[in-house]
């Protein structure tokens, strides 16, 4: 097994990687996702209106958890429009815990960044969306043919927003740690100094 996953899965050079810079550069780049995911979220909204807005899958969890759901709900007031803070805290969480693991996972798998992290991100998406969030009962089924359930105009928003959000993600990374590092990526090859 050791082999295997040495083989497909870790390809750096131990020497290459910069894993103290992809941690900060990985904070940066949750950071800016969060805000361009909502950015994504204003023409393509994630939810439908009514009795799912009430109550969206960050307040879900955190009733989950054991949170009030007075709490999960507190909202704060920017510019005089309503905003509901527990969400957002949830939502800033989950973009920098996955550009954390995304950002150091790229040191070590070069794999990881295919087609620019839309991969990984649609990876997210299935498991966040179409697995754990249902099963846990923070999201409806995500079956669209089923009464209730996740519509296809929600998939839509989520699918393409997950890419677009972990390529953003990549977008930072990929400047950031090259311009912090003075090197290309891990798995390319620096140029001979001896020409």
């Amino acid at each position: 097994m050791t082999q295997w996953l040495t083989q497909h899965l870790v390809t750096t050079d131990p020497a290459r990687r910069r894993v103290t810079v992809a941690a900060v550069v990985g904070l940066i780049a949750g950071v800016f996702s969060a805000i361009v995911k909502f950015g994504w979220e204003v023409p393509f909204p994630p939810r439908t209106p009514g009795l799912r807005s009430e109550t969206n899958p960050p307040q879900a969890m955190l009733e989950w958890f054991g949170m009030s759901p007075e709490t999960s709900h507190t909202m704060v007031t920017f510019s005089n429009n309503e905003l509901p803070i527990m969400s957002f805290i949830v939502h800033f969480s989950f973009g920098i815990v996955f550009g954390l693991l995304y950002c150091v996972a790229a040191e070590y798998c070069p794999r990881i960044k295919l087609w620019q992290g839309a991969v990984f991100g649609v990876a997210v998406y299935v498991g966040a969306h179409v697995v754990v969030m249902p099963l846990l009962g923070w999201a409806p089924n995500p079956f669209p043919w089923v009464e209730g359930a996740q519509t296809w105009s929600e998939h839509f928003s989520e699918f393409f927003g997950h890419i677009v959000w972990m390529w953003s993600i990549e977008i930072v990374r990929r400047d950031l740690r090259n311009r912090i590092t003075h090197e290309p990526d891990a798995e390319v090859p620096l140029p001979d100094a001896s020409r």
